[in-house]
């Protein structure tokens, strides 16, 4: 009923960039925070970025000042634009909303399936 899908990964090179974004579409009543994870061969899944309906964001250390997420609350979107990219970025990203459907009255987690981003020369 509920469905995030992410676009825009790729390969770049290091120093390079990319933007990533991702749309929730469905049976959806309300999104509270929207953001990024990310998820490194042989590595557990990490925070990269995430935003709250109001706007508060919060980075991971190892991003700050090189990435920016951004959202469209009426269109149920979120971006993450990333500049200077490092090799260590390399990882399958994953898009997530904390919503609430029509048919439900909790807030739930859904993620989107990942789109894989690699930086190499």
């Amino acid at each position: 009923q509920v469905q995030l899908v992410e676009s825009g990964g790729g390969l770049v090179q290091p120093g390079g960039s990319l933007k990533l974004s991702c749309a929730a579409s469905g049976s959806i009543f309300s999104i509270n925070a929207m953001g990024w994870y990310r998820q490194a061969p042989g590595k557990q899944r990490e925070l990269v970025a995430t935003i709250g309906s109001g706007g508060s964001i919060n980075y991971a250390d190892s991003v700050k000042g090189r990435f920016t997420i951004s959202r469209d609350n009426a269109k149920n979107t979120v971006s993450l634009q990333m500049n200077s990219l490092k090799p260590e970025d390399t990882a399958v990203y994953y898009c997530y909303g904390l919503l609430k459907q029509y048919s439900g009255n909790v807030f739930l987690t859904s993620w989107g399936q990942g789109t894989q981003v690699t930086v190499s020369s």
